[in-house]
């Protein structure tokens, strides 16, 4: 199992903070952003596979950012998988 934090780039959350066994995603928890969303995310993707994490949420916008939170979270897992 390991725990991994990222650090997005372009949004309001300033950290992610993930928990992957065998590229299942055990725990979710971003620090700053809008606590209701982040939370609802974290929660939505406890138990999935990684990899359709980022299927998912890969390239969503936020207010013409170019990223959001949930792309943020994508480009996190991809980096923890590498590293798993």
């Amino acid at each position: 199992m390991g725990k991994y934090s990222y650090t997005p780039q372009g949004v309001c959350s300033r950290q992610i903070n993930i928990e992957l066994d065998d590229g299942i995603v055990k725990s979710v928890e971003f620090i700053g952003g809008c606590s209701g969303n982040t939370q609802g995310v974290s929660r939505l993707c406890k138990g999935m596979k990684a990899t359709d994490v980022i299927e998912i949420l890969k390239g969503t916008d936020c207010r013409g950012r170019g990223t959001s939170c949930p792309d943020q979270l994508a480009k996190a897992l991809e980096e923890a998988l590498e590293n798993e």
